[in-house]
C-alpha cells in the first residue's frame, strides 16, 4: 500500500483548538442538560404482552402515543409475539391492565397480559454507579499498560485521547437528547477499546521508528509514523462502519442507540487517533531517549 505524506502535524494547533471546542460544548450541554438516561437508570414500569399474532411495534407505540403514554420503549421479548413495554409512568397495580386495554383497543390482534412489574430507581442508581466505576477502571487499566508497554507520556497521551472520545460521545447524547440506557454504556465501553487498539497501532509505529530513523526530528517522525498506518487505520475503521450503518437502519429500536453510539464514538476515536494522541505526545516532547536507552560508555581498563 502506498504511504501518503500529508501534513497532519502542520494542523495540530488547528486540531487542538477544534478539539478543546467539543470538548467544552460537550462538558457544557453535560452540566446543563445532563444525560436523558432510560429506564435502566431512572427506574419505571415494564410491561410484558403476548400476541397471537407478531404486531407491528411501530403501530403499538404509535397506538400508545395516542392513548397518553408517552416516552415509551416498545421492544420484542424472546419471540415475533412477544412484547415488551417499558415506560417511565409511576408503577400502579392497575397500569398493566390500562395498558392491555389499550393494545385490545385496536382490535385487530388478541393480546394477554404476562407481566407487570416496577424497576426501582435504587437499581438504576446502582447500575449508574457501577457503570461508571467501570469505566473509570476501564482507563485505569488501559493507562498502565501503555505505560507498561510503551512509556509513561504514551500512556498520558493514550488516555487522554480516550477520555477525549467518551466525552465527546456522551455530550454528543445530551445536545441530541438521545436515551442514554445499558447499551449505550455498552457501546462506550466498546469505544474505548476500539479507540485504544488504533491509538496503540500508532503508537508502536512511533517506538520503531524511533528506533530505526535516528537523524529525524520527532515532529517529521510522528506525522510519517501517521502517514504509515493510515491505510490500516482508514480501512479498519470504514469496514466497521459499513456494518454498524446497517445495524443502525435495520437493526431495529432494540439495538438503535447502541449502533448510533458506537458510530458517534468510531468516527471520534479514528480522528483522535490520527490526531490527538499524537498532537499530544508533541505537547509532552516525547524523544527518542524516552524509548530508546543511551548507549553505555565503554569502561576504560583499569588495570596498570
Amino acid at each position: 500500500m502506498k504511504v501518503t505524506n500529508i501534513p497532519f502535524m502542520a494542523m495540530r494547533k488547528i486540531v487542538a483548538i477544534f478539539s478543546i471546542t467539543l470538548i467544552l460544548i460537550s462538558l457544557g450541554s453535560l452540566a446543563t442538560k445532563g444525560l436523558q438516561f432510560g429506564l435502566d437508570f431512572t427506574g419505571g414500569t415494564l410491561v410484558e404482552v403476548t400476541y397471537d399474532e407478531a404486531p407491528n411495534l411501530d403501530d403499538v407505540r404509535e397506538l400508545l402515543g395516542k392513548n397518553g403514554y408517552g416516552d415509551v420503549v416498545v421492544q420484542n421479548f424472546g419471540s415475533s409475539t412477544d412484547v415488551v413495554v417499558r415506560m417511565a409512568n409511576s408503577y400502579t397495580p392497575t397500569l398493566g391492565d390500562e395498558v392491555l386495554s389499550t393494545l385490545q383497543s385496536d382490535g385487530t390482534n388478541k393480546v394477554l397480559l404476562q407481566r407487570s412489574e416496577f424497576v426501582g430507581a435504587q437499581v438504576g442508581e446502582e447500575l449508574r454507579e457501577q457503570g461508571g466505576l467501570g469505566m473509570l477502571l476501564a482507563l485505569a487499566v488501559v493507562m498502565i499498560y501503555v505505560a507498561v508497554r510503551f512509556q509513561f507520556k504514551f500512556s498520558l497521551a493514550s488516555v487522554a485521547a480516550l477520555v477525549h472520545d467518551v466525552i465527546i460521545t456522551l455530550g454528543f447524547f445530551s445536545i441530541f437528547e438521545v436515551e442514554f440506557d445499558l447499551t449505550v454504556l455498552a457501546a462506550l465501553l466498546a469505544v474505548v477499546g476500539y479507540s485504544l487498539n488504533d491509538t496503540i497501532v500508532v503508537c508502536d509505529r512511533i517506538r520503531e521508528n524511533f528506533r530505526i530513523m535516528r537523524d529525524t526530528e520527532p515532529y517529521d517522525l510522528v506525522n510519517e509514523s501517521i502517514n504509515q498506518t493510515l491505510g490500516r487505520t482508514l480501512i479498519t475503521s470504514l469496514t466497521t462502519l459499513f456494518v454498524l450503518v446497517v445495524l443502525f437502519v435495520a437493526g431495529g429500536e432494540a439495538i438503535h442507540n447502541f449502533s448510533m453510539a458506537l458510530l458517534v464514538g468510531i468516527v471520534v476515536g479514528t480522528y483522535s487517533s490520527v490526531f490527538v494522541a499524537a498532537n499530544l505526545l508533541l505537547a509532552l516532547d516525547v524523544k527518542r531517549e524516552d524509548l530508546v536507552p543511551a548507549p553505555k560508555e565503554e569502561l576504560e581498563d583499569d588495570l596498570p
